[in-house]
C-alpha cells in the first residue's frame, strides 16, 4: 500500500492501480469480443446462436465469480491492517468455494440447458449452436473460477500489472484458437460458434497455469505462501467470504442478467434484430470496461484506506474514481455517436443488421453517464464492505423498474426492440442515483466514527 497525501498523488496512484486493470479487463473481454466478431464473419445464424448462448453464460459466470470478488476487499483490508498471516487461509477457502461453484454450474447447465433453450423461440440451427457453445464453455469452468480467486488475491495486493501481463499473454492465443476452430484450419473441421466456445475454454486453462507459476515463484505473492500449509475447509471463514462475496455476486448477477434477459426477450424478433442487438451490446460492453476497471481499482484503494482507518482518504478515492469515469463517459458517447456506422460495419456486411445496429448504438450512448456513476460507486461501497444494501438497490433498479419499463415500451409502443434499451437506461439511471445516495450516507457515518 502506497502512502498518498495530496490529490495529485492520489490521482497518480489510482492511475497506477486502474490502468493495468483496464488493460486486463479489455484483454479478457476481447475473448468474448472476438468470439462474437469472428463468429459474425462465419454466419449470422451462428452469431445469433452465440448471442443467445453467451447471454445465458455471462450472467451465471459473472454472478458466481462475483462471489469470489469478496476476496478482494477482505485481503485489501487485511493488508491495510498489516495482518498478512490471515491472507493465506482466506485465499485457500476461496479455492474451495471456486471448485464447488464450478461443479454446481456444470450440473446446472447439463440438466437445464435443453429445457431453457426450448422455452426460447429460436430457429432450430440457432438453438443447436447456442447449446453446443454452452457445453464447450463448461470445459473451462474450473480454471476460470480458480483464476478469479488468484486474480482477486493479486489485485488486492495492488499488483494489478501482473493480472495485466497474464491476460495479455492469453488474448492472442484465444484469437489464434478462434481462427483455427471457428473456420476449420490445419485440417480441423469448421465449428463456427461452437469453436468459439471451445477456444475460450482452452484459453482459460492457459490463464490458470501461467498465474499459478507467477504466484508461486514471485514476490510479494510467494511470501504469503498461499499454496502451502493447506487448511481444511472452514465454515467460519467461508461464511465471512460469502457474507461479502454473495451480495457482490448477486448484484453483478442482477445487473448482467437484465442485459441477458433483454436479449432473450428480443428472441421473438428476427435473426437480424437479435444479431444487431448483440453487435451493439458487444461493443458497448467493451466501452463499459473503463468504468468497471475504475470500480475494481476503487475497491482496492478504498479497502486499503478503510483497513488502515484512513476514512477521509477512502472518501477522496471514492469520488476521484467517479469523476474520472464521468469524464471518460463523454468520450464513449462521442465514439458511439460519431462512429456508430463504421463500428457496425466491423462486425458484419449485412446491410439490415448494420442499419439496426446503428439505431441501437444511439440508445447505448444515452446510458454511458449512468454506467460511469453507478460502477465506481459500487466499487467504493465494496471497499467499505457495504454490499447487502447495494444488492437490494440493484434488484429494485434493474428488475423492478428497468426491465418492466423496457417490456412495456417494447411490447405496447411503437419503439419495438428499442423500447427494451430505454428500459435499460431507466434502470441504470435510477441505480446510479440510489447507489450514490448510499455512498454519501455511508461516508458521513464513517466520518462520525473517526
Amino acid at each position: 500500500m502506497q502512502e498518498t497525501k495530496t490529490l495529485k498523488e492520489k490521482t497518480k496512484y489510482m492511475i497506477k492501480i486502474v490502468l493495468p486493470i483496464l488493460i486486463t479487463q479489455v484483454a479478457l473481454y476481447l475473448m468474448t469480443f472476438f468470439d462474437i466478431l469472428m463468429t459474425s464473419k462465419y454466419s449470422i445464424e451462428h452469431l445469433a446462436g452465440v448471442s443467445i448462448g453467451s447471454s445465458l453464460w455471462v450472467p451465471v459466470y459473472t454472478g458466481l465469480t462475483g462471489i469470489l470478488l469478496g476476496i478482494t476487499p477482505i485481503v485489501a483490508q487485511l493488508i491495510g491492517a498489516k495482518k498478512h498471516e490471515d491472507v493465506r487461509s482466506f485465499v485457500q477457502q476461496g479455492f474451495y468455494i471456486a471448485i464447488l461453484l464450478a461443479f454446481f454450474i456444470f450440473i446446472g447447465i447439463i440438466v437445464l440447458i435443453d429445457p431453457i433453450l426450448n422455452i426460447i423461440p429460436l430457429e432450430a440451427n440457432v438453438r443447436e449452436v447456442a447449446r453446443k457453445y454452452l457445453l464447450m464453455m463448461c470445459i473451462g469452468l474450473i480454471p476460470l473460477f480458480l483464476y478469479s480467486v488468484l486474480r482477486s488475491f493479486i489485485d488486492a495486493l495492488g499488483k494489478t500489472r501482473v493480472s495485466m501481463f497474464v491476460t495479455l499473454l492469453s488474448a492472442p492465443i484465444n484469437i489464434a484458437l478462434n481462427y483455427v476452430l471457428i473456420y476449420g484450419k490445419f485440417g480441423l473441421p469448421a465449428l463456427g460458434g461452437v469453436g468459439a466456445g471451445l477456444a475460450s475454454s482452452l484459453t482459460y486453462w492457459l490463464i490458470l497455469f501461467i498465474t499459478i507459476l507467477i504466484v508461486k515463484n514471485n514476490k510479494p505473492f510467494a511470501d504469503l505462501h498461499i499454496f502451502q500449509g493447506w487448511t481444511m475447509p472452514s465454515l467460519s471463514k467461508s461464511k465471512v467470504l460469502t457474507k461479502i462475496g454473495l451480495p457482490i455476486g448477486l448484484s453483478l448477477f442482477a445487473e448482467t442478467t437484465i442485459f441477458s434477459a433483454v436479449t432473450i426477450m428480443m428472441s421473438v424478433y428476427s435473426t437480424a434484430v437479435i444479431s444487431a442487438h448483440q453487435v451493439a451490446m458487444n461493443f458497448t460492453s467493451l466501452l463499459y470496461m473503463i468504468p468497471l476497471s475504475i470500480a475494481m481499482g476503487v475497491t482496492i484503494l478504498v479497502g486499503h484506506e478503510v483497513g488502515a482507518k484512513k476514512y477521509q482518504d477512502a472518501k477522496v478515492y471514492s469520488w476521484l474514481g467517479v469523476c474520472t469515469a464521468v469524464v471518460f463517459s463523454f468520450v464513449s458517447v462521442s465514439i458511439l455517436i460519431i462512429f456508430r456506422e463504421a463500428i457496425a460495419g466491423i462486425y458484419t456486411n449485412d446491410s439490415e443488421v448494420i442499419n439496426l445496429a446503428v439505431q441501437f448504438f444511439f440508445f447505448a450512448a444515452l446510458f454511458q453517464l449512468s454506467d460511469a456513476i453507478q460502477a465506481p460507486v459500487q466499487g467504493a461501497l465494496r471497499g467499505y464492505k457495504d454490499v447487502t444494501i447495494t444488492f437490494i438497490m440493484a434488484i429494485i433498479s434493474y428488475w423492478v423498474i428497468g426491465l418492466p419499463t423496457g417490456y412495456l415500451l417494447g411490447t405496447y409502443t411503437s419503439y419495438g426492440p428499442f423500447g427494451y434499451w430505454i428500459g435499460l437506461i431507466v434502470g441504470l439511471t435510477i441505480g446510479a442515483i440510489t447507489l450514490g445516495t448510499r455512498l454519501v450516507y455511508l461516508q458521513k457515518k464513517f466520518s462520525i466514527v473517526s
